[in-house]
């Protein structure tokens, strides 16, 4: 399954997506599918995570009932150190920024 959307804003400084939930844009686009490709304006890129926040605050002028940063496929460990990719979220996340021309 793969799953296209655009995001709020992306981080610089972390390589982050920032993705808020709302009825039009639900977290399960981002977090089911195997497959998450983000579609980017380069305009939306800030240079910091508290950037980020007050674009949010600029913006919505309160905070999603859900937000994301999403940093690449998510991973984690058993106690025998053993990595698993994509057991809370996508196996692969893919960005494409666009610029307005």
């Amino acid at each position: 399954m793969l799953g296209l959307t655009g995001c709020f804003c992306a981080v610089a400084e972390t390589g982050s997506l920032v993705l808020a939930s709302s009825p039009a844009t639900p977290a399960s686009t981002h977090l089911l599918p195997e497959t998450h490709i983000a579609i980017v304006p380069a305009s939306r890129i800030v240079a910091a995570l508290e950037d980020a926040y007050a674009l949010l605050r600029a913006e919505l002028g309160e905070l999603p009932r859900a937000l994301s940063t999403v940093s690449g496929p998510s991973r984690t460990g058993d106690i025998e150190q053993t990595i698993v990719l994509g057991a809370h979220g996508p196996y692969r996340v893919h960005v494409v920024i666009v610029d307005a021309a």
